[in-house]
């Protein structure tokens, strides 16, 4: 007995991680698949018409599916890149400034621990215009001759700048918490060294510095990605739940309208919906796992 156990222990000890896995996360998307292709499927009786890919293609041709795919990856392809970018500069600021700089870090952390509903209306209240005031941002900018946009309830492209701008602001502080840390880590021998041979700070930053936290920017990368394709709080935060209307929907507040919304009891096009999201994720995914495996250096 002891011997049986000492060779199954391993598996014993993941037994109650394996089987809250596979309760919420295997069966739930083996459910979900199902769904997909169940085809006028009622909510109420459990039955539905046949089975097919009837539910793919009505997502696919659906121009409310299209404006949040189109959203989705404009806040992806935006948001992402900026926000690495941005997080990167300041973490190499902070690490080069010696007094106060765990006040700094805790400043530029603060966002991080805010409620995002809460940062959602104080972009409103700075961004969007009433009958009774133009916004803090529309008065800076006609006080230097411009003309008031109304970003809330404006063009599409005062909509998204707003939205981008917000995304990019929520997820800053944390990845310059982690990019700070991946700085703290490198050694500074490397750097002495560098000094003594003369190399230039452009040269010391792409051929040491980089390569040395590249693996903290894949992470975060990645993460980012993932992160902003399941992007819909923000967006409720700033324009209301109903996003059709106003024309920034995700694809998360698509598969949530088409479950709970107004247009919502349709759980076999929310399924399609949320699969062809999977899909997107996990091929991103993929290139970039392809792609790290030149630039990144463990």
């Amino acid at each position: 007995m002891k011997r049986y156990f000492e060779r199954y222990k391993a598996w014993l000890y993941l037994l109650p991680a394996i089987l809250f896995l596979g309760a919420f996360m295997v069966y739930p998307l083996i459910d979900v698949i199902i769904y997909s292709f169940e085809e006028g499927y009622n909510f109420v009786t459990q039955t539905s018409r046949g089975t097919g890919f009837y539910n793919y293609g009505y997502v696919l041709r659906d121009p409310y599916f299209v404006q949040a795919l189109k959203n989705t990856f404009l806040i992806v392809i935006i948001t992402v890149p900026l926000s690495t970018g941005f997080a990167l500069l300041i973490s190499l600021a902070l690490t080069a400034i010696k007094p106060l700089r765990n006040l700094f870090q805790t400043v530029y952390f603060l966002p991080y621990v805010t409620n995002t509903l809460a940062v959602g209306l104080v972009f409103m209240v700075l961004f969007k215009k009433t009958e009774y005031s133009e916004g803090m941002v529309n008065l800076l900018i006609k006080a230097f001759g411009g003309s008031g946009v109304d970003f809330i309830d404006g063009p599409y492209w005062a909509k998204l700048f707003v939205m981008c701008l917000y995304t990019i602001w929520v997820v800053l502080p944390f990845k310059i918490l982690i990019l700070t840390s991946a700085l703290a880590s490198v050694n500074p021998i490397y750097y002495k060294a560098a000094r003594v041979d003369g190399t230039r700070p452009s040269r010391i930053f792409f051929r040491i510095t980089l390569p040395m936290i590249s693996p903290m920017v894949f992470y975060l990368v990645i993460t980012g990605f993932i992160g902003a394709f399941k992007a819909y709080s923000d967006e409720v935060a700033l324009f209301g739940t109903d996003l059709n209307a106003a024309g920034m929907n995700t694809m998360v507040g698509y598969v949530y309208d088409m479950l709970y919304g107004a247009s919502g009891g349709y759980p076999s096009y929310a399924s399609a919906a949320a699969l062809i999201l999977f899909l997107i994720v996990l091929t991103i995914t993929c290139i970039n796992l392809m792609v790290s495996r030149r630039n990144v250096h463990y």
